[in-house]
C-alpha cells in the first residue's frame, strides 16, 4: 500500500531527525529530492519526474499525490513496500 500523507510526513521527519509535528507543510528542493529516493528504495523503481511534475511540488500534500502516482506509473502490478526478502510484496 502507498504511503498516505501522515506516513510521508513521517519519512521527512526521519530526514530532518525532527518531530513530525514540526515537519514544515512547504517543502524545498532537497527534500523532495530525497523524499523521491526514499520512494524509490521503498517500491524498488526508478522515478523519472518531468520538470513539470518537481516543480508541482510545492507542499506535503502536493509530494504525496505525485510521488504516489509516479509510483503507480512504473510499478508493473499494485506496488506495496519491498518485503525484507528482497521482493515486492503483493496485495
Amino acid at each position: 500500500m502507498l504511503p498516505d500523507r501522515a506516513e510521508v510526513v513521517e519519512m521527512l521527519a526521519r530526514f530532518g531527525q525532527r518531530a513530525a509535528g514540526s515537519v514544515p507543510e512547504t517543502l524545498g528542493s532537497l527534500e523532495l529530492t530525497w523524499l523521491t529516493a526514499e520512494f524509490e528504495q521503498r517500491y524498488a523503481v526508478v522515478l523519472e519526474l518531468s520538470d513539470d511534475q518537481f516543480e508541482a511540488v510545492r507542499t506535503v500534500d502536493d509530494a504525496v499525490t505525485v510521488l504516489r502516482e509516479a509510483v503507480l506509473a512504473v510499478a508493473p502490478a499494485p506496488a506495496t513496500e519491498v518485503t525484507g526478502t528482497g521482493g515486492i510484496a503483493r496485495s
